[in-house]
């Protein structure tokens, strides 16, 4: 038996916290706002604010669910980027709640994936297949470049689909030919592990670009550009190395995505989450992504199979909490 209704969901990053409801048995998730995280002492005092935006007829949720961008372990949770810091037990208990699940915010995303829609989704070449019945076993990933790197993915068991959360983007990363060889010895200088997330993410593109910039050794100084400002001066063409090292993410993550493919065996698709991707427009489509994904010797035919797509839709986390709720016992 699912978690009783109504039901509240959560996203909750370091900056903003999202949340919706979802009335009943198959029904979306909706009256989604956001709430900054640093205007509120806490998740209890945001859940108060967004209630009293609905309409008080609407009745009190039973159950919640939150996604949260920090690892979990036990009752007290911190926010890895953010400043709260709370009991999930007093939370459930200050809000009237008979369920609360906590859960990582990529957890969730993965989740989220059964649920998505052709409309939530722009594939490369052919679609996931995400209707009709999924065998036991199918596994689906999901990899974010957002302010970090997050790796999820899901594994059909039954009539129930089971996270399988991890720290993926610490994966050392790895160069497939001497320039980007040459740019991870670079790295090296300042990071004796060169991770995954170290390149792919919001924290890691101007890392990326400097030593893309050493490499090409023409004299030009990246070493004060944001990851936005690297995004917008190599999509329009402005910086050589802004230029390049958006080619080389793109690469990087294809070739990054294939290994996660390979390692779960995620035979039923991979998809993309995170901010980044979605800024960077056709240049991905564009790019050297699946190429590099697929570019897997003996193994070419078996990634070949697999679809992958970008999530567009930036409120899938929701979905993912609303389907750890369904299969959770009350």
């Amino acid at each position: 038996m699912s978690a009783a209704y109504p039901w509240l969901v959560a996203d909750i990053g370091g900056t903003n916290a999202r949340f919706g409801t979802v009335a009943g048995p198959g029904a979306p998730v909706a009256d989604v706002r956001v709430l900054p995280v640093a205007g509120h002492a806490g998740p209890a005092a945001a859940v108060k604010a967004y209630l009293a935006g609905q309409d008080p007829a609407h009745p009190a949720p039973k159950s919640a669910a939150f996604a949260l961008a920090t690892a979990l372990d036990g009752d007290q949770i911190e926010l890895t980027n953010g400043a709260w810091n709370f009991s999930r037990a007093r939370t459930q208990a200050e809000l009237g709640l008979q369920t609360l699940l906590c859960l990582n915010d990529f957890e969730a995303l993965a989740l989220s994936l059964p649920r998505l829609s052709g409309a939530q989704l722009r594939p490369w070449a052919a679609a996931p297949d995400l209707g009709g019945p999924v065998p036991t076993g199918t596994v689906l990933a999901v990899i974010g470049p957002g302010t970090g790197l997050g790796v999820a993915g899901v594994v059909r068991a039954g009539d129930r689909w089971l996270a399988l959360p991890g720290e993926g983007g610490h994966m050392t990363l790895a160069p497939a030919d001497d320039f980007e060889s040459a740019v991870l010895g670079e790295a090296r200088q300042a990071f004796p592990h060169v991770s995954a997330e170290r390149f792919l993410s919001g924290i890691g593109l101007p890392v990326m670009c400097r030593a893309v910039a050493a490499v090409m050794g023409q004299g030009e100084d990246v070493s004060a550009l944001s990851t936005e400002q690297i995004v917008a001066r190599g999509l329009g063409g402005e910086s050589p190395a802004c230029v390049r090292t958006l080619d080389l993410f793109c690469a990087l993550l294809g070739g990054f995505a294939g290994n996660v493919a390979l390692t779960l065996g995620a035979r039923g698709g991979v998809f993309i989450g995170g901010g980044i991707v979605p800024r960077l427009g056709e240049r991905f489509f564009q790019s050297a992504f699946r190429r590099r994904f697929e570019a897997k010797g003996r193994f070419q035919s078996y990634l070949a199979g697999i679809p992958t797509a970008l999530i567009t839709d930036t409120l899938a986390a929701l979905a993912g909490a609303a389907q750890a709720l369904d299969q959770a016992d009350a």
